[in-house]
């Protein structure tokens, strides 16, 4: 007996997270909807988010980083920048100040 799945999810993400997961997905030949039940089950197998999360102990600078993960760090801030996904500076500090 095959189980119906009846649950929806909606989500907002920012459009090229979503694009580049979906390109990866794609190429591995599993659907968003598969991807996201597997997600679930990790997350229940795991009680718990299934990888860890936690900032890192450095900040990689540039003096430490080839020039392919640079060069990448850099098309994703620009394609971010071409997509409006940045904030003003201004409004940056502005919550900065007040503790935000």
């Amino acid at each position: 007996m095959a189980l119906t799945k009846t649950a929806n999810i909606n989500v907002r993400i920012q459009g090229h997270i979503k694009q580049q997961a979906e390109q990866i997905l794609e190429t591995m030949g599993i659907s968003r909807a598969t991807a996201i039940d597997m997600f679930y089950r990790q997350i229940i197998l795991n009680n718990g988010i299934p990888f860890s999360l936690k900032i890192p102990k450095e900040l990689s600078i540039r003096e430490n980083m080839d020039e392919k993960f640079f060069n990448s760090l850099m098309a994703n801030g620009y394609a971010q920048a071409i997509q409006g996904d940045s904030y003003d500076i201004e409004d940056v500090f502005e919550e900065l100040d007040k503790g935000i």
